[in-house]
C-alpha cells in the first residue's frame, strides 16, 4: 500500500483518536475500532492506485474493496428518490447472510464523473491481518472442483432457497452469474445483485447454468446431479420448493456419510447490576451435553420482559411451555421429519409459549408496560441439521473456522424500517426509538406473533451461539470470537471455559443487563462414499404434488413469515361467504368495544412507524412497537 500514514479514526464522538490501522482497540479510550470493508458497485468506478482516499474517508485497499477509515460517521446516504434503486437490498435484509447490505454512497465529485457509487458492507471477503492481501472470496466455479460430494450438493441447495425471495424483488439473475457468486467455507455468498432485465430467469436456465458445474461435479453424484439438470431444463421442476425438496434428498442420502458428534453448554448469570435475573435457559445453566446427531435436544435462551413485575416469569414460562410442545410435536424418528413441517411446529410451540403468557397477563389484568414478556432464541439440532427460531432481539450466531455470521435478525424498529424498504440500516439506527422491539412473546394474541424460522445444514465443524442481549450488545460477539469462540474448533478450549468467559466478556465488557449463552458445537468427519448415490426423483415430484407445503398452498422463503394462499372451491363460495360476513360483523363489535376500553385505559406502546417513515406508508397494523423496559 501507498500511504502507511493513514489511520483509522476511533468511532467515540468524544475521542474521535488517530489510530494505525493494524489496531484492535483505541489508544486512547479503548473502544473497538470496527474494521468496514465495503464492495463499491459500479463498472465506471476505477479508483486512484492502493492506498489513496476518496471522500477524505474511503481508502483504497484494492480495486472495488475500500476501508471505511472514520466508521463512526454516517455515510452519506441516498435520497428518498434513490431508495427505489436500492430498494431489493433494502427489503432482503433477511438473507444477509448470503447477501451484502447497502452502507451507504460515495460520490466521487472533485473534477471526476459526478457519480454516486452504492457502497456495500460485509461482502463476501478474505479479510488478511495485513490489509493490503485482503481480497474478493473465491468464485463459486473455482471452488466447485475441489469441494467434497456434500458441499456441492449443500451450495446448490442455497442457491435453490435464494431463487424465490431474488425472484419476487426482481434480481434473480443474480444467480445465474458467475463472478458475483463467491463461497465463504460453507456459505454461498453473493458480491452484489444483477437486477432483471425484460424476462425473468427461469428455473429451465438454472438447470442450463448449473449444468455447466457437471464436469467437475464428483463422480458418486454426477449422475443424480446430471439428472436434475436435465429435469430443469425440460421444465418437469418447475417450482423452488420442489427443487429444494429434491436436493434434501441429495443430502440425505450424502448424510449416512457423516458422523456428528453434538456438545452444548448454557450458562446464565445475573450481572454486576440488576438485582435479579430475568433471563432464563434450557437446559438449565451449567448443563454440559454431549449427544449422537439422533438424540434432539432443544436449546433455548429467553431474556425477560416486565422488571421485577413479570420478566423472570414469563421467560421461564416461555421455556417451560415450548419445551412441552416440542416434545409432542416432533417425530421420534429423522425418517418421519418433513422440514417444512418441522419449522411451521417450532413456530406453532413458540406461539403457544406466546399465548400462554399472554393468558397469565389478562388474568392478572396487566396493560401496557406492566404487561410482563420475554424474548427467544432457540435451536434445534439434528444430525447434519441446525433448526432456530427467534422472536424478540436475543441472537444466534454461527461461528465457522473462517467467519462469524449473525444469523438472526431483531425484531426491532431499525431492523423493520429496512426490511420495508424505507431506510439503509445505518441510518435507520440514528433514529430514537431505533432499538425498540416491534414483537416479544406475551405482549398480544399469537395471530399477531410472527416468528422466524431458520434451516441450516451443517457439512463442517461449527459452533452456534445463542444469547441475550447482555452479551450481543455493543457488538461484542464480533469484537471477540476470534480469540474466545473459534478455539473450540481446534480443541484449544472447552466448550464450558469458552461459555464461562463468554459471561466474563459480558459482565465487564457491557455489564448494563442480565446475559445468558447456549453453545452447540458440531463436531463433523466426512468420508467421501465409494458409491454412487440414487434419488428417485420421479417420485420426489409425485409426492411433491400432494404436499400441503407445496408454493400453490404455503411459501416459506427461509427467514421470512410464512404466508398462506388457501384456493377456494367454487361449491364452498356460499358458506364461505357466510362465515366472513359473521366474522366480519364479530370484528366489528369488538372493535368497538375495543375503542370504548381503550379511551378508558390507554395502553403506553411506541406507534408502529418511527419517526424516519414519516414520508412512507405506514407499516403493516399487526406490527407494533413495544416500550417494556428490561428492567
Amino acid at each position: 500500500m501507498e500511504n502507511d500514514a493513514v489511520t483509522l479514526c476511533c468511532p467515540n464522538i468524544e475521542c474521535q483518536s488517530a489510530n494505525p490501522l493494524t489496531h484492535k482497540f483505541c489508544q486512547q479510550c479503548s473502544t473497538p475500532l470496527p474494521k468496514r470493508y465495503l464492495w463499491a458497485v459500479g463498472d465506471d468506478f476505477s479508483p486512484s492506485s492502493p492506498g489513496s482516499i476518496l471522500a477524505d474517508r474511503y481508502l483504497v485497499i484494492n480495486k472495488s474493496i475500500l476501508l471505511d477509515i472514520k466508521p463512526g460517521l454516517l455515510p452519506q446516504i441516498p435520497e428518498l428518490e434513490d431508495l427505489e434503486k436500492i430498494r431489493p437490498y433494502l427489503k432482503l435484509i433477511p438473507y444477509r447472510l448470503h447477501i451484502p447490505q447497502v452502507y451507504g454512497i460515495l460520490n466521487l465529485g472533485h473534477g471526476q464523473p459526478d457519480t454516486e457509487i452504492l457502497l456495500l458492507e460485509r461482502p463476501p471477503l478474505l479479510v488478511d491481518t495485513n490489509i493490503t492481501k485482503t481480497s474478493l472470496c473465491i468464485s463459486l466455479d473455482v471452488a466447485w472442483t475441489d469441494a467434497s460430494s456434500i458441499r456441492q450438493i449443500h451450495w446448490l441447495w442455497q442457491l435453490a432457497n435464494l431463487w424465490k425471495p431474488l425472484s419476487i424483488q426482481g434480481v434473480v439473475s443474480t444467480l445465474l452469474d458467475p463472478y458475483v457468486l463467491r463461497v465463504d467455507g460453507v456459505l454461498v455468498r453473493l458480491l452484489e445483485l444483477r437486477f432483471d432485465r425484460q424476462n425473468t430467469p427461469t428455473l429451465s436456465q438454472l438447470g442450463e447454468f448449473w449444468q455447466q458445474l457437471l464436469k467437475n461435479a464428483k463422480p458418486n453424484i454426477a449422475p443424480f446431479m446430471r439428472e436434475l439438470c436435465q429435469l430443469l431444463m425440460e421444465g418437469e421442476i418447475n417450482s423452488s420448493s420442489r427443487l429444494i425438496q429434491i436436493l434434501d434428498q441429495g443430502l440425505k442420502q450424502l448424510e449416512r456419510f457423516q458422523t456428528t458428534t453434538i456438545k452444548i453448554y448454557t450458562k446464565t448469570d445475573r450481572g454486576p447490576v440488576r438485582p435479579r435475573n430475568e433471563d432464563a435457559c434450557y437446559p438449565a445453566s451449567d448443563t454440559l451435553i454431549t449427544k449422537p446427531p439422533q438424540d434432539k435436544d432443544l436449546v433455548i435462551v429467553c431474556d425477560g420482559i416486565g422488571g421485577h413485575e413479570g420478566g423472570s416469569v414469563a421467560s421461564n414460562l416461555a421455556i417451560e411451555t415450548i419445551v412441552q410442545e416440542v416434545k409432542e410435536l416432533i417425530p421420534v424418528t429423522d425418517d418421519q421429519i418433513n422440514p417444512s413441517m418441522l419449522l411451521s411446529d417450532l413456530e406453532k410451540a413458540v406461539a403457544t409459549g406466546n399465548d400462554k403468557i399472554s393468558q397469565q397477563n389478562d388474568s392478572e389484568h396487566r396493560q401496557g408496560r406492566q404487561r410482563m414478556g420475554t424474548t427467544v432464541v432457540m435451536a434445534l439440532p439434528m444430525a447434519y441439521e441446525m433448526y432456530i427460531t427467534h422472536v424478540g432481539d436475543s441472537r444466534a450466531y454461527w461461528i465457522t473456522r473462517h467467519n462469524c455470521h449473525q444469523v438472526t435478525l431483531d425484531d426491532d424498529v431499525a431492523s423493520r424500517e429496512v426490511r420495508l424498504g424505507y431506510a439503509l440500516y445505518r441510518e435507520a439506527l440514528q433514529h430514537s426509538g431505533s432499538g425498540s422491539l416491534i414483537q416479544a412473546l406475551g405482549m398480544s394474541k399469537s395471530s399477531s406473533l410472527h416468528p422466524t424460522s431458520q434451516r441450516f445444514i451443517i457439512d463442517e465443524d461449527a459452533v452456534f451461539l445463542l444469547t441475550s442481549d447482555g452479551l450481543s450488545d455493543y457488538d461484542r460477539v464480533e469484537e471477540c470470537w476470534e480469540s474466545e469462540i473459534l478455539p473450540i474448533l481446534s480443541d484449544q478450549k472447552s466448550i464450558e471455559n469458552v461459555g464461562q468467559r463468554l459471561i466474563e466478556v459480558a459482565n465487564t465488557k457491557n455489564g448494563h443487563d442480565n446475559v445468558t449463552i447456549a453453545l452447540v458445537h458440531y463436531d463433523v468427519k466426512y468420508s467421501e462414499p465409494d458409491i454412487t448415490i440414487t434419488v428417485d426423483i420421479s417420485q420426489v415430484l409425485a409426492d411433491t404434488e400432494l404436499d400441503p407445503l407445496d408454493d400453490h398452498q404455503k411459501t416459506r422463503v427461509l427467514t421470512e413469515n410464512k404466508t398462506v394462499n388457501k384456493t377456494v372451491k367454487f361449491s364452498q363460495i356460499p358458506l364461505q361467504l357466510f362465515v366472513i360476513l359473521g366474522l366480519t360483523l364479530l370484528a366489528g363489535l369488538l372493535g368497538y368495544w375495543f375503542k370504548r376500553t381503550q379511551l378508558q385505559s390507554p395502553r403506553n406502546i411506541i406507534p408502529s412507524h418511527s419517526p424516519s417513515s414519516s414520508q412512507s406508508p405506514p407499516p403493516p397494523a399487526n406490527q407494533r412497537t413495544m416500550d417494556n423496559s428490561k428492567n
